[in-house]
Order: structure tokens, then sequence, then C-alpha cells
């Protein structure tokens, strides 16, 4: 594939995932989270109580960083945070009810963002652009926190 008239396929991958990041961070703000936290609290939703190591392996970030963004949410009051009672060396994070009330508005913001995507691309093909990105993260490894790495087309939403 010649590369001179079009660049590099990374560059507005990299750049689109930026911009649409940045317009979810300007969305969220008002909320008092980051794109990042909103996704923990969406995985917590999803796989219940969790322990903090758990957690960071899921979202393939230190134990530090996790423990430095929980301390966050739990100031927020949008997470717990108890001593596992199994390992004595390890926490489990909880989602609260405040969180679970934050998730209803992490959604809306999701689903504007999807309609900025729709808007930029047209109802086909960005459900073709979100296919392809999903099918691009599973052949790299990557899955949804929590989930199982499927290679299908099928797979899961997040």
């Amino acid at each position: 594939m010649s590369m001179k008239k079009q660049g590099f396929l990374l560059h507005p991958l990299l750049h689109s995932g930026n911009l649409v990041e940045d317009k979810l961070r300007i969305r969220l703000a008002p909320y008092g989270i980051q794109p990042r936290q909103a996704r923990v609290l969406e995985a917590l939703s999803r796989m219940g109580p969790v322990s903090q190591v758990k957690l960071a392996r899921e979202f393939h970030i230190s134990a530090a960083s996790m423990s430095t963004m929980s301390s966050r949410l739990i100031a927020a009051k949008l997470i717990s945070r108890k001593p596992d009672s199994k390992t004595a060396r390890s926490n489990i994070l909880t989602l609260t009810d405040e969180g679970r009330k934050m998730l209803l508005e992490i959604h809306k913001a999701w689903h504007d963002m999807d309609q900025i995507i729709v808007d930029a691309l047209g109802a086909e093909r960005a459900q073709t652009f979100g296919e392809m990105a999903r099918e691009l993260r599973n052949s790299l490894g990557g899955r949804r926190p929590g989930g199982k790495c499927i290679k299908s087309k099928n797979e899961e939403s997040a």
C-alpha cells in the first residue's frame, strides 16, 4: 500500500481519538470526572466488587495509577474501598449509589459522543467504524475491561 498521498494510517486515528476524548472531557467536566474515570465506573457496574489490583490489570495501568484514580473516585463518593477479607494486602472497590447515579450522566455523555460520530460519518459508516475499531482493538489483544477477548464482529459494545 502506498503511503505517499494519504500519509500514515496511525496519525488520523490518533488525532480523531484525541479530538473525541477532548469533547468527552468537556462534556463530563460539569460532573467532575475524567473519561478514564467514567470507564472505571462503568467497569465496576458490570464487574461488581473487584480488587483494586484486578481493576488496574483490566485497564493495563499500574497499581499506583489505579490507587490514585480510586482515591479521587472515593473522595467524590462514587466508589468505596474496603480491605479484602481474603487477602490482607488487597482492597475491594465497589460502586456506590452516587456512582450508579453518575453512570446515568456518563451514558448520556457517551450517547452524545456517539451522535457526534454519527453526524460526522453518517449512521451506516459510524456503525462500520465502531465495528472496525472493536476488531482492531481485539486483534491487538485488547478487550473490554472485565470482558473476554472476542474477535468476532458481534462482540459486546464497549
